[in-house]
């Protein structure tokens, strides 16, 4: 594969990329291990909000694959970001668990079970009818709807299960209010990502399973992207969508030697975007 502009850095997805519920899938470990070798800024993205970063990394490790904690970005980080810039000092009713919860302590926000300012949704194993039917009054008393993103299933070991965006469209089907939903696809999570490890756009890929979250969302950010076909979208589905990736590739063992390979020129100078 050659491109017109050289790779620096890589975003890439989880679920469906790195591994398939707690099973890793091959290649992912080499693709980590080369991109440490080759000190290559990344970041490993996921819309799972149930789980904290560190919670995430013993997850990877047990699986074989060893992430850094803060090589890990959730759409609960990126909501609790998301939330510091555009509600600072505000009170929140958080509707998830502890990836969102901690995230949303860390940027010092106070909880609020009365009159939140902001109704927050996250995914959650064990939503409570309580806790919904609460959002739904804070909501019509002119609270703002924020949820970490509009997944509408998830995977377990048991099958699909409602996920956070199944719960959001019952609340929204009794309040007539939709959230705003930070998590992919919206091209937000990706432009905070690139900001954490200081990347630039134009130089960095975005490695993903599904064409719907993961090649929508690096497209919309200005990133090439690559479609592995371990996940959601089987090579078929590709032709019922109006864009394209970049490249499509059967798993992440294909993208293991683009990483030593697709390098900057030594002249030229990669600047953060």
């Amino acid at each position: 594969m050659t491109w017109d502009r050289p790779v620096a850095c890589w975003l890439t997805d989880m679920d469906g990329v790195l591994v398939h519920e707690e099973t890793v899938l091959p290649g992912a470990a080499d693709f980590i291990a080369a991109l440490e070798r080759y000190s290559r800024p990344y970041i490993v993205l996921t819309n799972n909000s149930i789980f904290t970063a560190r919670d995430l990394r013993a997850r990877l490790l047990r699986s074989g694959i060893d992430v850094p904690e803060n090589r890990i970005w959730t759409s609960a980080l990126a909501t609790a970001e998301f939330l510091a810039d555009q509600a600072a000092g505000q009170t929140l009713f958080v509707i998830g668990e502890a990836g969102l919860t901690s995230a949303i302590y860390e940027k010092g926000f106070v909880l609020n079970d009365r009159d939140p300012d902001v109704v927050v949704l996250g995914e959650t194993r064990s939503y409570s009818f309580e806790a919904i039917a609460k959002g739904i009054r804070f909501i019509e008393a002119g609270a703002r709807f924020i949820a970490t993103n509009p997944d509408p299933t998830g995977p377990s070991p048991d099958g699909t299960i409602p996920a956070t965006g199944a719960v959001a469209a019952l609340i929204s089907a009794a309040t007539g209010r939709q959230p705003y939903c930070v998590g992919k696809p919206n091209a937000l999570m990706m432009r905070t990502a690139l900001n954490r490890i200081e990347a630039h756009s134009e130089t960095t890929v975005m490695v993903g399973d599904r064409m719907d979250t993961d090649v929508i969302a690096g497209l919309e950010a200005g990133l090439r992207t690559i479609l592995v076909l371990t996940g959601s979208t089987a090579e078929a589905d590709i032709a019922h969508f109006p864009y394209r990736p970049s490249q499509v590739l059967p798993s992440i063992t294909e993208v293991v030697p683009l990483v030593s390979q697709l390098l900057p020129r030594e002249d030229e100078e990669i600047s953060a975007d």
